[in-house]
């Protein structure tokens, strides 16, 4: 087997590497973990910029606190969970009236997703704006459940919320956007 068949080091194997002093492995977490997070950040934000520089805030956090993480093979999951709060810190301090909408396709068009498909553009702009709408705590939810496709035990590890909890903000968050929806028609 050749050196370009390897696998890639897995996430405890390149936690180690930077706490042994190898700064450049982090860049291969970054790497890993970056086109997920955007996406879900854009999505909780509403712009690439903010969400840019939640990410950047959130890989900074975790490398000065990649001790911390206790479990390396769920560093991916400890990430999410700071890449949740600073979006929580940025969308309260910003606030509702703040808020800007992702209206542009080929701002959309450039994030990996699948959810991206053509003649879709009015419904994800419609549906974008009325996520915009809900409360940060919903939003949240929403997002994490049916845009990112975590189960409610992926979303309270992530949140730190209980699952019922969890279960009624992402009802509420899809009854509110029922009537956002049907207030728009």
């Amino acid at each position: 087997m050749s050196s370009a068949q390897l696998a890639p080091p897995d996430d405890t194997a390149l936690v180690h590497t930077v706490l042994a002093g190898d700064v450049d492995a982090y860049g291969m977490l970054v790497n890993r973990y970056s086109a997920e997070y955007m996406r879900f950040a854009v999505r909780m934000l509403g712009t690439v910029e903010d969400a840019d520089e939640v990410l950047h805030t959130a890989f900074y956090r975790a490398y000065q606190h990649l001790d911390s993480c206790q479990d390396p093979s769920r560093f991916g999951a400890w990430l999410y969970r700071i890449v949740v709060n600073e979006c929580r810190t940025r969308a309260t301090r910003r606030g509702r009236r703040e808020r800007r909408l992702v209206r542009d396709e080929a701002t959309l068009a450039q994030l990996p997703a699948s959810d991206h498909a053509d003649g879709q553009f009015a419904l994800r702009e419609e549906l974008q704006r009325a996520i915009d709408q809900l409360p940060v705590d919903s939003r949240e939810a929403f997002v994490l459940k049916y845009v990112e496709e975590l189960s409610y035990e992926e979303m309270s590890e992530i949140t730190g919320a209980g699952i019922s909890a969890l279960k009624m903000r992402t009802k509420r968050a899809c009854e509110r956007l029922r009537e956002i929806l049907e207030d728009d028609r």
